[in-house]
């Protein structure tokens, strides 16, 4: 009976090549809401990009989504293409998800893109043993070699979103305000108390960002905030990101808004939200 004794026998028997670990030990948030257009994935490449621009994290955007929405906003800075899919790391064609890392021009920041098999992957999934488990077990060798790895998610709660909560440590829950949104919320964070129970018992919620809040509507707002802060309060996060046109041009753009608009009330906002999400990452 053969014995495995080297890295390169390993190699052997795999297909695809073997990550070699790193040294770091990554956050992973996922950035997830039921309703569609809440800024999700705005929140996921300008937060990503706030923190690699201003914190010195290493981080790492993975996209969900078969909407490919984060390869659009970063188009203008991304280098380079993958070898392969994200649906093939999910159906275990590959090894990790590492093999798949594109740089971006921005020095610490790096992604995976979507592709658009994503919504077959997801039915070929059902039929898998350990299906919840595909993406935390893709992750292995990413989490040490990256500080924070947000994973951006599909709106809805299906077999993707799933997997994201199951990798994830913790979850960002953007919501507007509107009422389609605020019961969005509660549906979530039904499904994540699900999946703490069985699946991830260490997974928790960072909290609920307020997004593109439109200070001209102080009637609804302030209905919408009430019913917020009675249901979710402790779970709000400081932060609030308001409506800005230069978050909408930025993305046109294929920028974070950083770059595209540096002096911006857009850029303030997620510049904020870095600040706090990264106190709460890696507190004094």
């Amino acid at each position: 009976m053969s014995v495995i004794n080297t890295l390169s026998d390993l190699r052997k028997l795999v297909k695809g090549p073997i990550v070699e670990p790193g040294t770091r030990h990554a956050r992973v948030l996922a950035i997830a809401a039921r309703k569609g257009g809440v800024g999700k994935t705005t929140t996921t490449v300008n937060l990503g990009a706030a923190l690699a621009l201003f914190h010195n994290r290493k981080v790492l955007l993975v996209d969900m989504d078969s909407q490919g929405h984060v390869g659009m906003s970063l188009r203008m800075e991304t280098r380079g293409r993958a070898r392969d899919t994200l649906s093939n790391v999910l159906l275990q064609k590959r090894r990790d998800v590492y093999e798949l890392v594109q740089p971006t021009t921005i020095d610490g920041l790096w992604f995976v893109d979507s592709d658009r098999d994503l919504n077959n992957t997801e039915a070929i999934m059902a039929g898998r043993i350990g299906k919840e488990l595909l993406l935390k077990n893709a992750l292995d060798a990413a989490r040490t070699h990256f500080d924070v790895i947000l994973i951006d998610c599909p709106p809805n709660l299906g077999a993707l979103t799933v997997n994201a909560l199951v990798a994830a440590d913790t979850v960002i829950v953007p919501t507007d305000l509107s009422t389609l949104s605020l019961d969005g919320v509660e549906a979530l964070l039904a499904t994540i108390g699900v999946v703490q129970e069985t699946l991830n018992p260490k997974i928790g919620v960072m909290g609920l960002l307020k997004t593109r809040v439109d200070r001209r509507n102080q009637k609804m707002n302030a209905a919408i905030e009430d019913a917020l802060t009675n249901r979710y309060g402790s779970c709000l996060l400081d932060t609030c990101v308001g409506i800005s046109t230069a978050i909408a041009k930025a993305q046109h753009l294929g920028k974070p808004v950083f770059l595209a608009e540096p002096r911006s009330r857009g850029s303030e906002y997620y510049q904020q939200l870095a600040e706090e999400i990264d106190a709460r990452l890696y507190p004094h």
